[in-house]
């Protein structure tokens, strides 16, 4: 590799002679430049007259071949100044640290810290370096990785300030400042707390590091901002598994006289995490000569999901009315955002004598409430403020205290369930006509869940004292925000309402069945309270002789409540049954739910 050696000296030397050497020039082409710019001619012949424009011209391409050499030469001189210069300032820095290197090596050997300079930066989550013994600040700390504590400032020397402390990682809390000089020098400043990590309720997030103190005169560092609080995680409807067994059907009844069907049972109840059992159907009755009447279905289990309803047994009357068994009614839903179970179909009815009557559907299941959203986060603590030198000094400034989270957002009602449909009459022979069942009403949609409340805002750091005998003590931190409540959930959509049943018969017209009500939508879910206002911290001491208190910090602002759920769709209402003449009425829909409430404000 080669080297190369300069002499800054010599090389301002050699431009100083340069410049002497053009100065010489130029004054020697000035002096040529009068009697050889026009040269006379000597006689009056042609002859004479070209040599003499020749010479001139030879005297003007002369002066601009000089005038630009003068100005290359300028330039010339002018680099060699600038390269003596540069040589220069390297010699004076590379001395200067070789000189601060000899004079800090037994120091750095011996105590393991150098007489004058800074301290390095921390790396992640370690402590910044400590200054100079005499003079120089304080490392910064590094910033922690998450769940790491952020690393503490560095300690000033004899003069100087102290380091500033690394943020605190996800979690964590802010390293503290570093002291400031012996004799002269400020505290550094403490890190922000890390914000919170995952969780059902926003986490704990770090609270902000302390500020460093100064030692004998100085003002003490400011307390770290205090970490944020998450938001708190949106409601989820737990999942329920299939339906427990249904209930046991009803008995037939086959007889000449009348006829009985019995009512089928009800389903077997599921836990919160299991459907219910469906009801059974009811049994079914023929008579030959009289009226018959067909067992009613069974109601739905209790669960997570409502049981659906068991069918109406079918009834045929020989000579007599026959009436068609109701269908049983669906559970309501036990979970949180479960469906309500649908109701059972009415059934159907057949008589050769009197008109039949078809069985009405069953009612659906109401719908559940929605979970509720997480709670936010509690903002962290912000640092407290360094104390002030002990002769003169301010104390340092309470850290700000961390923001709450944000409350989760409510999970939707559960859906109504849908009726069942009435059941179909026929009269083949009868006196009086036929008429189709009605069918049955929805269930309504469930409420939406509750929106989370929102984290009440971090406690604001109290100031440091002031000198002990001269200075005025830190303002203390105003506390953090309350975060703001989640949003209600939405609320479940309303049931569809039963079909009517038809009737036909060939005597008297029979009349179809009305349709059922749609089921009402669910109400929102009420927004969740805004978090409340975090607590100022207390001002710091004034000095003993001079000096005034610190004034105490502001509480925070309360976090504005959650906006409540939509409301939920109506259920349509069902459709009328057709008769020979004359038909039903159309079910009427559903209500649509009404919007949650506003959440209170913190």
């Amino acid at each position: 590799m080669p080297f190369v050696v300069a002499h800054p000296q010599l090389l301002a030397t050699a431009a100083t002679d340069l410049a002497s050497i053009r100065a010489a020039l130029g004054a020697a082409n000035a002096a040529a430049f009068a009697p050889t710019a026009e040269v006379l001619v000597a006689a009056a012949d042609e002859v004479s007259a070209a040599i003499a424009t020749v010479f001139g011209r030879h005297a003007q391409a002369y002066q601009a071949v000089s005038a630009q050499s003068a100005v290359f030469h300028a330039q010339f001189v002018q680099a060699l100044n600038a390269g003596a210069l540069a040589y220069s300032g390297a010699e004076a820095t590379s001395a200067d640290q070789l000189l601060l290197g000899v004079v800090n090596a037994p120091a750095q050997a011996l105590l393991g810290r150098p007489l004058i300079g800074d301290g390095a930066a921390g790396a992640p989550g370690r402590n910044g370096g400590a200054g100079g013994l005499l003079f120089g600040n304080g490392g910064r700390g590094g910033d922690g990785l998450p769940g790491q504590v952020g690393g503490n400032g560095g300690a000033a020397g004899l003069i100087g300030s102290g380091g500033a402390g690394g943020t605190g990682g996800a979690g964590a809390v802010g390293g503290n400042g570093g002291s400031g000089g012996w004799l002269f020098g400020n505290g550094g400043a403490g890190g922000q707390g890390g914000a919170a990590l995952a969780g059902i309720n926003g986490g704990i997030p770090g609270q902000g590091g302390h500020g460093g103190n100064a030692l004998l005169f100085g003002d003490g560092g400011a307390g770290g901002q205090g970490g944020s609080g998450r938001a708190g995680v949106n409601g989820v409807n737990p999942v329920v598994n299939g339906p427990t067994a249904s209930g046991t059907p009803g008995l037939n009844d086959s007889v000449s006289g009348s006829a009985y069907g019995t009512s089928g049972g009800t389903g077997g109840d599921g836990g919160l995490s299991a459907g219910g059992g469906t009801g059974g159907n009811g049994g079914s009755a023929n008579s030959l000569t009289n009226f018959a009447i067909g067992g009613n279905g069974g109601a739905g289990g209790a669960g997570g999901n409502g049981g659906n309803g068991g069918s109406g047994g079918t009834a045929y009357g020989g000579g007599g009315t026959a009436i068609g068994g109701i269908g049983g009614d669906g559970a309501a839903a036990q979970a949180s955002g479960g469906v309500g179970g649908a109701g059972g179909h009415g059934a159907s009815a057949d008589s050769i004598g009197a008109g039949g009557f078809g069985g009405a559907g069953g009612r659906g299941g109401d719908g559940g409430f929605g979970t509720a959203g997480g709670a936010g986060g509690a903002g962290g603590a912000g640092g407290d403020g360094g104390r002030g030198g002990v002769f003169v000094g301010q104390g340092g400034h309470g850290g700000v205290g961390g923001q709450g989270g944000i409350g989760g957002v409510g999970a939707a009602g559960g859906d109504g369930g849908d009726a069942g449909n009435g059941g179909k009459a026929t009269a083949l022979g009868g006196s009086s006509g036929a008429k189709g069942g009605n069918g049955g009403a929805a269930g309504d949609g469930g409420t939406g869940g509750f929106g989370g409340t929102g984290g009440s805002g971090g406690r604001g750091g109290n100031g440091g004292a002031g000198g002990f005998l001269f200075g005025n003590g830190g303002a203390g931190g105003a506390a953090g925000v309350g975060g703001a409540g989640g949003t209600g959930g939405v609320g479940g959509a309303g049931g569809f309402g039963g079909n009517g049943g038809g009737a036909t018969g060939t005597g008297v017209a029979g009349a179809g069945g009305s349709g059922g009500g749609g089921g009402d939508g669910g109400t929102g879910g009420t927004g969740g309270a805004g978090g409340g206002s975090g607590v100022g911290g207390l001002g710091g001491a004034g000095g003993l002789l001079f000096g005034e208190e610190g004034t105490n910090g502001t509480a925070g602002q309360g976090g504005a409540g959650g906006q409540g759920g939509a409301g939920g769709a109506f259920g349509k209402g069902g459709a009328k049954g057709v008769g020979n003449t004359s038909s039903g009425l159309n079910g009427t829909d559903g209500s649509p739910g009404s919007p949650g409430g506003t959440g209170q404000h913190g």
